[in-house]
């Protein structure tokens, strides 16, 4: 492909700017991962089925993001080439966070997170295929573990938020008639707010660069439609660079992991901290503002340590930056079960707030290395499927077994997460990233 125009040096400041959008996609992100397995609960659903009432994140990941992706790299509009993309998701992850937290029944809680999550994923590989657009490549590892900082400054206030308008006075216990608490149903109306805004701010402070004349032409030129867009996925399908094929399986266990954790630990406090299982009582609330001071904690320690990981990843590489980190995060996660009091369960939220701040950076640093630039959009979405077929195979598989083999005791559910976590740092360090990341063609 043509090479594009001479990409600027930019400042810390700049970076940081063209990040800001993360933070409302984030934000999104992390009222879903704290959330929602509660609001499923408070509208009577069983904790086995719970994976498959998460089903709609995988879905339309595996459905949207490779589509969405190719199609950016074929897009040569007036506004840009991935924004148009920002613009869409975010507008409709607004309306759908708004919706969501007055769900009155499982239905209609479900159906929205099938709108919500399509709506993010719109947003998502355009955006990571943006950092990699507008950066050289000595600034990506800079690019790409800032957009992990905001995650984590994201998440944390997403998960915060509940906890915060309680410390402000707001009564913990108020719920309406479906058993969701009034302090959930404003954090989704901030999250609204978050969406939009933080899209905007970063498209006006740091906009796409200009396509050349020849690049347009280059994209004109190509085959318009759905099925010439699908072709072109499966021609990156088939000629795959072989690092990025051995990261599928470092992701396969990571990933499988992570949904575990997120969909479980909840339960798991309810039951070691606040002896109960019951999502109708004042424990079962309390452990979901507990899950929420803790899960804001180890996502602020992701926000520090993403830009803490970028001497040690420039100097040690990526992938044994990886490694360790999910070490940590595994430990951490594998002592959570045995956990009885409420302080002690920061101490292992480092290593997991570790193992988040190198999931959301490092893997695309090691990604950026291997693929061509002018396939980033469509490598992207099919790097996403590598997160998406786990949570699937989680999703069908872990019904089955959680109750037969696990007791149908969620602390279990985190030990397995803690377990594959380590599976998955052991399998990073046998991914042969190339030294050099590859020419335009």
């Amino acid at each position: 492909m043509t090479p594009g125009p001479t990409k600027p040096h930019l400042s810390l400041r700049q970076i940081v700017q063209m990040n800001v959008g993360f933070l409302g996609l984030q934000f999104s992100f992390g009222l879903q991962q704290s959330n929602m397995s509660p609001i499923y609960s408070y509208l009577g659903a069983d904790e086995a089925a719970l994976p498959l009432l998460s089903l709609a994140g995988p879905m339309t990941g595996l459905l949207v993001q490779p589509i969405i992706g190719a199609m950016s790299d074929r897009t040569a509009s007036r506004f840009g080439r991935r924004t148009p993309y920002f613009l869409i998701g975010a507008v409709l992850c607004s309306l759908s966070l708004l919706a969501m937290p007055y769900s009155s029944a499982l239905w209609m809680a479900a159906s929205l997170l099938w709108i919500l999550d399509a709506a993010n994923n719109v947003t998502m590989e355009p955006y990571r295929a943006y950092i990699s657009d507008r950066l050289d490549p000595k600034q990506h590892a800079l690019g790409y573990l800032t957009q992990s900082a905001f995650t984590g400054l994201a998440q944390t206030l997403s998960y915060l938020a509940p906890s915060l308008l309680v410390w402000a006075g707001m009564n913990k216990d108020l719920v309406d008639a479906n058993n969701i608490p009034v302090i959930t149903k404003i954090s989704f109306l901030i999250g609204a707010v978050l969406s939009v805004c933080t899209i905007a701010y970063s498209i006006w402070r740091v906009p796409e660069l200009p396509l050349t004349p020849a690049q347009r032409a280059e994209i004109a030129a190509k085959t318009p439609g759905v099925g010439a867009t699908l072709r072109e996925i499966w021609d990156a399908v088939v000629e795959m660079p072989q690092a990025m094929r051995q990261m599928a399986v470092m992701k396969l266990f990571q990933w499988y992991g992570m949904v575990c954790y997120w969909q479980y630990i909840t339960y798991s406090i309810a039951r070691s901290i606040f002896g109960t299982s019951d999502p109708t009582s004042t424990g079962f609330r309390d452990a979901v503002l507990t899950n929420g001071q803790i899960g804001g904690f180890y996502n602020a320690m992701a926000f520090l340590a993403a830009f803490a990981l970028v001497p040690f990843a420039r100097r040690f590489g990526a992938q044994k930056m990886h490694a360790a980190c999910l070490t940590a995060a595994g430990l951490g996660m594998l002592a959570i079960p045995g956990i009885q009091q409420k302080a002690w369960l920061f101490v292992p939220m480092i290593g997991v707030g570790l193992g988040w701040a190198s999931i959301m950076g490092n893997p695309y640093v090691m990604l950026a290395r291997c693929i061509p630039p002018e396939r980033t959009g469509v490598y992207m979405g099919i790097f996403n499927m590598f997160i998406v077929i786990p949570m699937l195979i989680q999703s069908v598989t872990l019904p089955l077994y959680y109750k037969p083999l696990l007791g149908g005791d969620a602390r279990n559910v985190i030990l397995l997460a803690g377990a594959l976590l380590i599976c998955a740092a052991v399998a990073t360090l046998f991914v042969k990233v190339p030294v050099q990341a590859p020419e335009h063609a």
